[in-house]
């Protein structure tokens, strides 16, 4: 179940009617470029995705945006083990989202639904967060972008006849920061793989999956002799 709010009360979304709620108030559109939330806002609600990418992101003390996660339709983002935002969240491909009252996580005898559904996405990004610390902290350079591309065709992937195309909203220094790369080293290992024929370019935001299996077997420490 998906849920929304509406006039301070909360409703039960479907998510097979998740279309026809879209156009609604209790939706709300952000554009590139604008902040669902900033760092030391007071923190009263998370965010459903329904479409679009978002950002999540600190500012470093030498002024480098550090990118934590992103956010896909389907996720909530959002969430604060203390009463303000401890980070940022920024749109980086036009998003729709749902708002939901923050405070349901703690007091769920007032919508037990709500308070499932929360507690739920809660449990999701625990475990994403775990598994990207065991990405940043025991692959390679390689695994770690063939382990991010895998994942985001998943997510945003097109069909495109056997392959799949990825659009990438978010751009080169900003993946870098999040898989604990360099530019340079996220660079220099996409053209590996363009050279192994694991994927090819479209255009500088667009690549295409052809081989999404042996791909994934990268990502998983498959030896990349046996992939070419």
């Amino acid at each position: 179940m998906n849920i929304v709010e509406t006039n301070g009360q909360f409703g039960h979304l479907p998510t097979s009617d998740l279309s026809e709620f879209k156009a609604r108030k209790f939706v709300r559109s952000f554009k590139p470029g604008s902040f669902l939330f900033r760092e030391g806002d007071e923190a009263k609600r998370v965010f459903q995705i329904v479409s679009g990418v978002l950002r999540v992101s600190r500012v470093t003390e030498s002024g480098r945006r550090q990118a934590i996660a992103f956010g896909f339709p389907g996720d909530v983002v959002g969430f604060s083990n203390d009463a303000r935002h401890n980070t940022d969240c920024d749109v980086l491909e036009s998003a729709k989202v749902i708002p939901l009252y923050y405070d349901a996580l703690e007091h769920g005898q007032r919508d037990d639904a709500l308070h499932q559904h929360l507690m739920q996405a809660a449990l999701r990004e625990i475990n994403n967060m775990q598994d990207h610390f065991m990405m940043v902290g025991c692959k390679t350079a390689l695994e770690r972008v063939a382990s991010f591309l895998s994942a985001l065709a998943e997510r945003l992937g097109e069909p495109l006849g056997q392959y799949t195309r990825v659009a990438l909203p978010m751009s080169r220094p900003d993946i870098a920061s999040f898989l604990g790369l360099t530019t340079e080293t996220v660079s220099r290992t996409t053209t590996q793989l363009c050279k192994w024929e694991l994927i090819s370019r479209e255009n500088t935001q667009t690549l295409i999956i052809l081989k999404p299996a042996a791909l994934r077997a990268l990502a998983e420490g498959a030896p990349a002799k046996t992939l070419r």
